[in-house]
């Protein structure tokens, strides 16, 4: 475990404070989460970005090609567009 200091301003170290408190959970935790939330978010959005470079958007429509026309499960229909568009 490692131990870092951390300089905020009074305002945002006031709204960290309430916050952790609603969530009745640290000033430490409630840190420690958040920057946990953004290190998946952004890591997510690597990996995605890694994925879709390796895309091949030919075999993917080719591979969609094979998929029999069929109407879809009742339930399972995008509603309708408000605008008509679609």
């Amino acid at each position: 475990m490692s131990t870092i200091s951390l300089r905020l301003s009074d305002s945002l170290h006031e709204q960290v404070k309430l916050m952790a408190a609603r969530d009745k959970v640290s000033i430490n935790q409630f840190v420690a989460t958040a920057l946990a939330e953004k290190l998946s978010a952004l890591l997510t959005e690597e990996y995605l970005g890694a994925r879709a470079a390796r895309g091949n958007r030919a075999a993917y429509d080719e591979v969609l090609g094979r998929v029999a026309e069929a109407p879809p499960p009742p339930g399972d229909a995008w509603p309708p567009d408000p605008a008509g568009k679609g």
